[in-house]
């Protein structure tokens, strides 16, 4: 196995070395060109690729919300480590696409993880990851589990978010 930032020679650029990973930056544009998922804070939650919903704190590792930084065009067969060839990919989903240089978006759904989640099971998954929820474009703080169940009220004059408590899996 290679080390992190190991370097590989181009015939294409007369042996000069490419990068083998994504650096920071182009990580950052990748992200950031990902589809959003609606009532979820962006710098935290995205789609992938394939559409499945991944979290930032997740990366590189194997569970249904974990994701893996892609080259669209696969490094074994040329394609560069840049922010233009990268995209997120569910880690279940890059594994299974390997390689494989033309794999379109209904591919990549089939390799998705079965697992959907709903709303309120993201935002206990966000509290627990980040120790709290944010709303974009609402100012808002999660009630504790005192207040929620009456033992306590908060003097805080921030109202507290009204969380979902049914809805449809995203």
């Amino acid at each position: 196995m290679s080390a992190p930032n190991s370097r590989h020679p181009s015939p294409e650029r007369g042996g000069e070395e490419r990068p083998r990973f994504f650096d920071q930056k182009a990580k950052s544009r990748c992200w950031s060109k990902a589809d959003v998922v609606p009532g979820r804070h962006p710098d935290r939650w995205r789609r992938d690729a394939a559409g499945n919903v991944v979290c930032k704190r997740f990366c590189n590792c194997q569970g249904c919300l974990c994701f893996e930084y892609d080259h669209i065009v696969p490094f074994s067969k040329g394609g560069e480590s840049t922010a233009d060839n990268c995209q997120i990919l569910q880690t279940r989903v890059n594994r299974f696409k390997s390689d494989k240089i033309e794999v379109d978006a209904t591919q990549l759904k089939g390799y998705s993880c079965d697992l959907k989640f709903t709303d309120k099971e993201l935002d206990i998954i966000e509290m627990a990851v980040y120790g709290d929820v944010i709303r974009p474009g609402k100012q808002c703080r999660c009630r504790t589990v005192a207040e929620m169940l009456g033992r306590y009220k908060s003097k805080d004059d921030v109202a507290a978010c009204q969380l979902p408590s049914a809805s449809e899996p995203l």
